[in-house]
């Protein structure tokens, strides 16, 4: 029983580095959380991420001006602005408020504020404007994850994954919280199909991350852990 508990506590340690990033205007994302070994991966998936490109870029005479109000907060961003790039997105979304994408951006703005109770709201936002937006239940379950409540994260993930079953990061994600709720079994399973999803894709960087993930879980119940 000790071989089992102690590596499950040396493995929710690195939970508490949450960490956020901001790729690009037109993919915003959180990433999974990190893991032993300095394991993260960045999230959405590549298909996925041209959901919200469309969105911010849709036709018609508003949409220059939505354009440039991404742009700037993208600008903000860059510049490790954020407040900057808050006050540009409640402009957008003050003007356009059925804006998901305006929303979801601001939700990843808000977490890396450390405000996840505001961030989560504006992802419940964008979920309401556009109700199968797995991107933004996936960042909820991060946000979840990031507080160790994990059961609130498993739901959120599941919610992203009933959408699209193919969501590399999200499996991932949903892996992660199952391991911290010992079940490893299941976990397995979430990371061997997001590993599958990832070399279908040609994603090298993000196979070799899930492999050296899918190791430290497998090896972390072995007898021969000290």
């Amino acid at each position: 029983m000790k071989l089992k508990s102690k590596p499950k506590l040396a493995f929710v340690q690195p939970f508490s580095c949450m960490m956020l990033s901001i790729i690009t205007v037109m993919g915003i994302s959180p990433l999974v959380l990190a893991v032993p070994g300095q394991i993260s991966l960045h999230s959405p998936e590549q298909s996925v991420q041209r959901q919200p490109q469309k969105i911010a870029q849709s036709s018609g005479t508003d949409a220059p001006e939505r354009s440039q109000l991404l742009q700037q907060a993208n600008a903000l961003l860059d510049q490790g602005n954020l407040t900057g790039a808050e006050e540009n997105l409640r402009k957008l979304i003050k003007k356009f408020p059925d804006d998901a994408f305006g929303h979801f951006q601001l939700g990843n703005v808000l977490f890396r504020q450390k405000k996840p109770e505001d961030a989560i709201n504006s992802y419940r936002e964008a979920i309401r404007v556009q109700p199968k937006y797995a991107l933004a239940y996936n960042a909820i379950g991060i946000v979840y994850a990031s507080q160790s409540r994990w059961e609130e994260a498993i739901t959120e993930y599941k919610k992203a994954l009933e959408i699209n079953p193919n969501y590399g990061e999200g499996l991932t994600n949903f892996a992660l919280a199952l391991w911290q709720t010992n079940k490893k079994d299941e976990a397995l399973s979430s990371l061997e199909k997001a590993l599958n999803i990832f070399k279908a894709q040609n994603r090298g960087e993000k196979v070799n991350q899930v492999e050296r993930i899918l190791k430290e879980i497998k090896t972390a119940d072995s007898p021969s852990v000290s």
